[in-house]
């Protein structure tokens, strides 16, 4: 089965990393044909393009996007990440974001391996609020957090689904239920209804504020952690702090009900000051890569390109991306 994948470079180190991805795929035998897509800062500053409805739409048929990193010094903040990334992931319904993180913690001796499932289509993110009398002494701004039982139970069950096949079988809330008590309740009750359904999946709540101190000194109480849109950002840029690096963590924005395709990236961002420059560690995108084969069915694969990557290789983006889809083909 030929997949086709759509694949968006994007900025800085995005297309380098990609590019090793893609070799690493093929190294392990997996058939893809892939299409270019031309997004990101440099076609923002040459058109005014980040992320039309028109290419929108030619991305819907693809089995799966992979993505390198967006990010540009020329662009304002937010200006491609909001019209890009999360106009991604609300437009095609990426409603799960799935962060795996398995290494040792700084002081530790012992691998940790754990994931995180964060609702990936509301929270803060969706937008809500806004500004009043800027610039002024008076300014007065609000950003809402918008959270329903539809979007919270699916994020939910998706965790405890994912849990039940894994050999530890728990799942943890990540909340901060005593002062966010409204959203809080939503998702607290939401968890405690799904957790009645899955009897043989033990289940613990930590505040988000507990939950990055045992990031740090105790991750491996940790299987599956479920939370929300904003508190999901912050933690798993805490997980891979704790794993080996930022540099080396992957992630999966996942449209399950499979109604259009899931989009895959590395969490490191566009890294501009080495850009074009052979320097990037792949690793990232490669892992985030393997977690698109898991998706699309080759898990033999992607288990193959994971324990590829398990013994770190160092040298050139092109260095190692060679180095691991020599490992792969052997």
């Amino acid at each position: 089965m030929t997949h086709n994948i759509a694949v968006i470079g994007g900025d800085g180190i995005g297309p380098d990393v990609t590019a090793e991805a893609i070799k690493v795929i093929r190294a392990a035998g997996v058939d893809i044909a892939t299409t270019e897509f031309d997004l990101g800062g440099d076609r923002y500053l040459r058109d005014g393009e980040i992320l039309s409805d028109e290419t929108l739409d030619a991305l819907r048929p693809f089995d799966s996007i992979l993505l390198g990193a967006v990010g540009h010094p020329d662009v304002k903040p937010g200006v491609i990440e909001r019209g890009l990334l999360l106009k991604m992931r609300f437009e095609l319904d990426l409603y799960i974001n799935q962060r795996p993180f398995l290494g040792t913690a700084p002081g530790g001796t012992v691998q940790h391996d754990f994931i995180v499932i964060r609702e990936n289509t509301e929270g803060p993110y969706v937008g809500e609020g806004g500004a009043l009398r800027v610039g002024t002494p008076n300014e007065v701004a609000t950003q809402g957090s918008v959270n329903t039982r539809f979007g919270v139970e699916r994020c939910i069950r998706y965790a405890f689904e994912l849990a039940v096949n894994r050999e530890r079988k728990h799942v943890t809330l990540v909340h901060k239920t005593n002062v966010l008590s409204f959203a809080g309740d939503l998702w607290q009750r939401t968890f405690d209804e799904v957790a009645a359904e899955y009897p043989q999946v033990g289940t613990a709540y930590n505040h988000v504020d507990a939950a990055c101190i045992y990031f740090v000194q105790d991750p491996h109480r940790y299987d599956v952690i479920v939370t929300d849109n904003l508190f999901g950002d912050i933690l798993t840029d805490l997980g891979g702090a704790v794993s080996g690096g930022i540099g080396l963590a992957s992630s999966a924005n996942l449209n399950p009900a499979r109604t259009g395709p899931s989009m895959f990236e590395p969490v490191h961002g566009s890294a501009p000051d080495i850009a074009g420059q052979n320097k990037a560690n792949p690793t990232a995108a490669i892992l985030s890569a393997a977690l698109m084969l898991d998706f699309l069915d080759e898990g033999v694969a992607a288990d193959r390109i994971r324990a590829a990557c398990a013994e770190p290789v160092t040298g050139s983006t092109t260095d190692v991306g060679a180095a691991i889809a020599a490992r792969v083909g052997s």
